[in-house]
């Protein structure tokens, strides 16, 4: 495999590779602890089976999940729970989660959850999966007052970026994918896409992975990999999950864009690079929908994860980006009317 790439995250106690590359599912094998007797993979119906690592030798169940942030819940998990008590899981058995985000964060959450936790690993088929989901040990389930909400952090024991998944992947996966590669774009500040897909992919991974490894558990910097979205999770919860996660937080991204600049954190060349980026370089161009009352947003947007006691953002700055406090009502209203109607 000499086109693999791998990537090391070095977190608490210990490290984890990331597998980049076709054919990656199968190096998890590898890396499976010799006393694993039981292995629980969580996918979902459309995920084809040829994407499931080798596993010869193990006791393996396969558990399909709901498709839908619906599913993406507390039964879910429960139902796993189950389902793996009545297997005989114990802590020296494995979970992995193969597909897209919505899989591996409940495939982690559930492994952090059972039996206090058990190790995870996943089989990342989607590109949003591969460049945010499955890496950094952020797992989480929704509830109907907002997305993520409860969780834990929990990391996995490896990763496969499984590049065989992307040639059949629908283009709102890859819109998903494309929402979050745009937002390394402006962390890293670098021209992510003048790399093929597979050195993208790693880049992006290389980038999260120093960020973690930094801060695991998101008392500081790791707030930034949420660029965009505060304003993203908002739109998502509001629209009922109705558009693809990477066009709510391609959305994000330019609205926290128009909050910087009323905020005088950056300059209108600054908010037009944004749109060059999001709309040019990643084709994610689309209006605002329809139907979003700012008071509903705002209260939405009161629930972020990050805010602990006010409004709280994300924001470019000429120093790079960083999160901003207390952000004034006023301000945010003014920046939602630059931003719809820079996007009706």
């Amino acid at each position: 495999m000499s086109d693999m790439r791998t990537v090391t995250v070095n977190v608490g106690q210990h490290s984890y590779p990331v597998f980049v590359g076709p054919g990656s599912r199968d190096l998890l094998r590898n890396v499976i602890p010799a006393h694993t007797r039981r292995v629980a993979v969580v996918t979902q119906d459309g995920i084809p089976s040829s994407l499931l690592p080798g596993l010869d030798g193990l006791d393996v169940t396969v558990h399909r999940i709901g498709n839908g942030e619906q599913h993406k819940s507390m039964s879910t998990v429960e139902s796993l729970c189950r389902a793996f008590s009545r297997d005989g899981m114990t802590r020296n058995d494995l979970v992995i989660g193969v597909g897209g985000g919505m899989v591996t964060d409940v495939a982690g959450f559930t492994a952090a959850s059972y039996h206090r936790g058990i190790p995870v690993m996943h089989v990342a088929t989607s590109l949003l999966g591969m460049v945010d989901a499955s890496i950094g040990g952020k797992t989480g389930v929704n509830i109907p007052e907002g997305k993520n909400l409860i969780g834990a952090f929990w990391q996995p024991s490896a990763v496969a970026c499984e590049m065989d998944a992307l040639a059949t992947l629908p283009e709102r996966e890859s819109r998903c994918g494309m929402g979050e590669m745009a937002k390394y774009h402006f962390i890293a500040r670098e021209d992510l896409a003048s790399l093929d897909l597979a050195s993208r992919i790693a880049r992006s991974v290389e980038i999260k992975a120093r960020i973690v490894e930094a801060d695991e558990r998101e008392g500081g910097e790791r707030a930034l990999l949420n660029y965009g979205h505060t304003m993203g999770h908002a739109i998502e919860t509001l629209t009922g999950y109705s558009i693809a996660h990477g066009e709510a937080v391609s959305l994000g991204l330019l609205f926290a864009a128009h909050l910087g600049r009323e905020l005088g954190r950056i300059d209108d060349a600054r908010v037009d690079e944004h749109y060059r980026v999001v709309h040019g370089v990643y084709g994610l161009a689309m209006p605002v929908p329809g139907g979003l009352g700012i008071d509903a947003l705002i209260e939405e947007m009161g629930r972020d994860k990050k805010a602990l006691s006010s409004l709280t953002f994300v924001l470019d700055s000429a120093d790079g980006l960083q999160v901003v406090q207390d952000v004034p009502r006023a301000a945010v209203e003014r920046a939602y009317a630059a931003f719809t109607d820079r996007n009706p």
